[in-house]
């Protein structure tokens, strides 16, 4: 006879095991500890075997014939159930192992391991985060380009088209992590180009016009904020190295006698070490310096903490103080100022201003030849630019001086 719902919630145990038969091999098996649990009793290649089905009541009455019914259907097939059971529960387990989530774990550790920057990584991993919500576990090898795309376009609708297209970008690297490393068959994110609105590139604002810029100089001369930020301002005019490098900035890393600055290839956004010449001018400054920040670690050591350089906003903020909106000039604005007119003026060669700026040719197979410092001459160009600098702050007639 088969079981019912009312005989198996009454199923008492005994001091030995009790098997309730339902019919086709399925059995409730009551254990003296009183837990119930389905087995299906059946033969394969001549031996007797059982099933685990589940754990009654999770699995109940109907859930465990419905086993049985499938069970008969491998047998049939001339399949063990006990072992189609195994596979299917093992590749469970490696479709939650390879779900995006996990490869995007991986390839963050693996990113940590080649030592990137962490600005880098948190970045990397704030992109991700955008995607995991809806396709996180997901596995990588399942996950179809309309998936991504309704990623893309929820941050699309937000109005964020950069990051939406950077988004795409760092889907389309876990992907690539995936093929690589066998569990995905292909990127799904080519299909996707030019689904999503194309942001428009606005190129970080710089005043690069002499006399512009040299107003510039003498706001940033009468700067009454800290000590410290006036300095700062001073070092990326004269030094012109991205914003990042100059607040991350160590003593450890600068020798004022022989006036080299060498910057670490982990701090270096193309990841090489980089040298600074630095003028005089820079050199009487980062002495000054010294008096103030030299016993910690950072040239531009935190307000809140000396174990912590100077927050990224700060530069940024303290134009906004000078009268500087967002649109008129930026940290990054000063690389472009110098660039401009170092260029303009005809005395240096172009790969030297290339080098200063630590630029990495796009070309590569020019890259590999040209391989040349040109340290002498930026060790002149770099006096020059201080001097230059000097007379536009001044805001006199500038002349040009001979290399």
């Amino acid at each position: 006879m088969p079981l019912t719902d009312v005989e198996l919630r009454a199923a008492k145990p005994r001091d030995s095991l009790l098997k309730l038969s339902d019919g086709g091999g399925l059995q409730l098996w009551v254990y003296p500890d009183g837990a119930k649990r389905w087995r299906m009793a059946y033969r394969f290649a001549g031996a007797q075997k059982a099933l685990a089905i589940g754990v009654y009541p999770a699995v109940g009455l109907k859930e465990a014939r419905e086993a049985r019914e499938q069970a008969k259907r491998s047998l049939a097939e001339g399949r063990d159930p006990s072992l189609v059971k195994k596979m299917a529960k093992a590749a469970k387990a490696s479709a939650s192992a390879n779900t995006f989530d996990a490869l995007a774990g991986e390839l963050l550790d693996k990113k940590r391991r080649e030592a990137k920057a962490e600005r880098t990584l948190s970045k990397l991993e704030w992109l991700l985060g955008l995607a995991r919500p809806m396709i996180g576990a997901r596995p990588i090898a399942e996950i179809t380009a309309p998936e991504i795309l309704a990623v893309l376009r929820k941050v699309e609708s937000r109005g964020r088209l950069e990051t939406a297209a950077r988004l795409r970008g760092t889907i389309g690297e876990v992907f690539r992590f995936a093929v690589a490393t066998g569990r995905a068959e292909g990127d799904p994110t080519g299909a996707l180009k030019g689904a999503i609105a194309t942001p428009i590139v606005q190129h970080r604002a710089a005043i690069i016009e002499p006399k512009a810029f040299g107003g510039l100089l003498r706001a940033i001369a009468s700067y009454e904020g800290s000590p410290e930020t006036c300095v700062a301002l001073e070092l990326m005019t004269l030094t012109f190295v991205r914003p990042g490098e100059l607040r991350s900035a160590e003593w450890t890393e600068f020798d004022l006698d022989k006036a080299v600055w060498a910057i670490p290839g982990e701090k270096m956004k193309m990841r090489r070490p980089h040298r600074v010449p630095l003028a005089p001018r820079v050199v009487a400054i980062l002495r000054d310096l010294k008096a103030l920040t030299g016993h910690g670690r950072f040239l531009f050591p935190s307000v809140r903490s000396a174990d912590r350089c100077m927050s990224e906003n700060t530069i940024n903020a303290a134009l906004r103080r000078l009268g500087f909106e967002k649109e008129e000039m930026t940290g990054h604005g000063f690389r472009a100022a110098a660039s401009s007119m170092l260029n303009e003026s005809g005395l240096w060669h172009v790969d030297a201003i290339e080098r200063q700026l630590a630029h990495v040719d796009t070309d590569a197979v020019r890259r590999a030849y040209a391989r040349a410092d040109y340290w002498e001459e930026r060790v002149r160009m770099m006096d020059w630019w201080a001097e230059r600098c000097r007379d536009m702050q001044r805001g006199g007639l500038v002349v040009a001086l001979t290399a």
